[in-house]
């Protein structure tokens, strides 16, 4: 994705500043297997991997721009929380 250089038209990152921040993302990632298959049935079948990866890990939230589609599923989990990036931030703050 960080290769897809439309999407970083208007971004204030070079292609290498982006890929430091990528790089400190991963250091904070853990590997996830994922051994069934919820059918959350999203508008957009593509996404429905979205809801599968973030109840195999436990997350507390995926974050994303695609609000309309990915919280639209008909396959509810309560724990897990659909955000914006803009909320992310207000919901989870950084340590100072």
């Amino acid at each position: 994705m960080l290769g897809r250089s439309d999407l970083f038209a208007g971004s204030l990152l070079s292609a290498k500043e982006r890929g430091e921040v990528f790089d400190g993302l991963l250091n904070r990632c853990r590997w996830v297997e994922v051994f069934y298959a919820w059918r959350p049935n999203l508008p957009d079948e593509a996404d429905n991997h979205l809801i599968e990866l973030g109840v195999a890990a436990q997350a507390d939230a995926i974050v994303t721009r695609n609000l309309r589609d990915v919280a639209r599923g008909e396959l509810k989990f309560p724990s897990l929380r659909v955000l914006t990036p803009e909320q992310c931030l207000e919901v989870f703050q950084c340590p100072p």
